[in-house]
């Protein structure tokens, strides 16, 4: 018995394997907070690029006057001013809608993310404005997260197996 209790003392001495023991233990922390400072940045310079697009396309849209812009039209703006949105043309969907001042209703916080199987559905609520009326343009955009299980990408909004982003702009239709 006294051997026994000897070893136990022994081995409550024995600083063998301190730093294992550290790195064990700090090493997923660490890992966690990598991969979430990557994730972080890439959604908020995929973020960042959505709403350079949508507010030079609305410039576009605002500044050309007597131009009648569809769906398509602004779609493709957006894509091609955002630059580095992968797969934009079949990950985004626009929705425009008026804004009535006088009367004022917030527009729906509802948006058309989730229907990114349905190529006919994209342009919902999409409706070009008379002159001189506030139109409000939301763009959305689905993508797959890089870590959507560690970090951040768990706590994004999710639509089946993709989170989404939303750029919001506003405008007034100018005369002709």
């Amino acid at each position: 018995m006294t051997r026994f209790f000897h070893s136990l003392r022994s081995f409550k001495r024995d600083e063998d394997g301190n730093a294992t023991v550290e790195f064990a233990i700090l090493f997923p922390f660490f890992v966690f907070m990598f991969c979430a400072a990557v994730e972080l940045g890439m959604i908020t310079f995929r973020h960042s690029m959505l709403e350079r697009g949508l507010d030079l396309a609305v410039r576009d849209v605002r500044l050309t006057t007597g131009a009648n812009f569809q769906h398509d039209d602004i779609k493709d703006m957006i894509c091609e001013y955002a630059g580095f949105l992968p797969d934009c043309q079949n990950h985004l969907f626009l929705e425009m809608e008026p804004l009535n001042m006088r009367a004022y209703v917030a527009p729906s916080r509802n948006t058309n993310c989730f229907d990114i199987t349905q190529t006919t559905n994209p342009a919902r609520n999409f409706r070009n404005g008379t002159q001189n009326q506030m139109m409000i343009l939301r763009a959305c955009y689905t993508f797959r997260p890089i870590f959507p299980l560690t970090g951040l990408g768990r706590h994004l909004e999710w639509r089946q197996r993709e989170a989404w982003m939303i750029a919001t702009s506003a405008f007034v239709q100018e005369p002709l």
